[in-house]
């Protein structure tokens, strides 16, 4: 396992992590690293990226099933009049 030293933190948020450890009863040492590692594995996936990735699923099951989808909206307005 790898170290890591972390300078002039502010006295409050040394405070703060204290507390959260506290609260979630671990050392403030495992706390500091739990919530590193949720940090680092946290990648943000590019929102385009993902749909276009859709919209060509979305497209190529019109074009396998011949299909196409409808306007929703007046189905919404069926129901809202029940």
């Amino acid at each position: 396992m790898s170290q890591l030293l972390v300078r002039n933190l502010q006295k409050e948020v040394v405070e703060s992590l204290k507390n959260r450890a506290k609260a979630n009863h671990r050392s403030l040492q495992a706390e500091v690293a739990l919530i590193l590692e949720n940090a680092a594995k946290v990648q943000p996936r590019d929102f385009w990226q993902d749909a276009n990735a859709v919209r060509e699923q979305l497209a190529e099951y019109k074009n396998q099933h011949n299909h196409s989808f409808s306007d929703s909206a007046e189905l919404i307005r069926e129901d809202r009049d029940k």
